[in-house]
């Protein structure tokens, strides 16, 4: 199985903490995010790895590894540097964003799951969101819904607690099927809506396009999301305190709470 890593973000809300660095390369329990990530995906057997990558992207310097590079990361986002990659993305793929971790459980449901697009989903993660984000824990969710077994909407904003009924994670899988019909969409909505500075569904643009958008257009043409549900087993590091709560967590041992430290050792 492949595995495509998208590591061209800039970790502007990180502040000092990765300065000058991709998002990815992140120090976090002594090493890079990405460090763990490959570390986790190699002991599952996971070795034909694609790093996209983007900002500062000679610091991204791992042996055994394949590169490619979005040159637009600055006016892009996922969805273009997960084409950038659509060479690896053809015979089917692990997608795994460049700014979490995640437990080798995790991984492996997904690995397990046999659709031709997955997402894990998490069902429990409230606990985790609350600790790390406070008393503004709702101004930063997402909806995320399933029914009968299938995602049938994702990534809206301000949802309703009907809404969001799990977390999405970062971590997708599809079969070579899957990222036909995947690629398919993207091309789709391209022609459509490139030249256009107008938001795209949840999206700022087409250009800036979310994952979680591409996902709705792709449902939207009448294929199948699944869930992969997990419960906790994963870490996001998006701004400065979120390094710095997990930071703190992992110091005194609380981090189990939400992740297995073994993971990092």
């Amino acid at each position: 199985m492949k595995a495509i890593i998208l590591a061209a973000g800039r970790g502007t809300r990180l502040g000092d903490y990765a300065k000058g660095m991709p998002k990815a390369m992140l120090d976090f329990a002594g090493k890079p995010l990405l460090a763990t990530q490959l570390k986790v995906l190699r002991a599952a057997g996971v070795n034909d790895i694609t790093v996209v990558t983007g900002f500062a992207s000679k610091k991204i310097a791992f042996d055994g590894v394949n590169y490619v590079h979005n040159p637009d990361f600055a006016t892009t986002n996922m969805v273009e540097s997960l084409i950038v990659a659509r060479d690896e993305l053809k015979a089917g793929a692990l997608v795994c964003y460049g700014d979490i971790i995640y437990e080798p459980r995790v991984l492996k449901a997904v690995m397990k799951a046999k659709a031709d697009a997955v997402v894990a989903v998490d069902y429990d993660y409230l606990d985790y969101w609350k600790a790390r984000l406070g008393d503004e824990w709702e101004n930063d969710t997402e909806s995320l819904r399933v029914v009968n077994g299938k995602i049938t909407e994702l990534g809206g904003s301000n949802p309703s607690a009907k809404e969001r009924q799990c977390r999405y994670v970062g971590l997708l899988k599809f079969s070579a099927n899957g990222a036909k019909l995947l690629l398919e969409t993207y091309y789709a909505e391209k022609r459509r809506h490139w030249e256009s500075e107008k938001p795209w569904l949840n999206s700022p643009s087409f250009k800036q396009a979310f994952m979680t958008d591409l996902l709705n257009a792709f449902i939207a043409r009448g294929n199948e999301v699944r869930p992969v549900e997990i419960e906790r087993g994963w870490m996001e590091f998006d701004t400065a305190d979120d390094y710095e709560k997990a930071s703190a967590w992992l110091a005194d041992g609380s981090i189990k709470r939400f992740f297995d430290p073994r993971t990092l050792a």
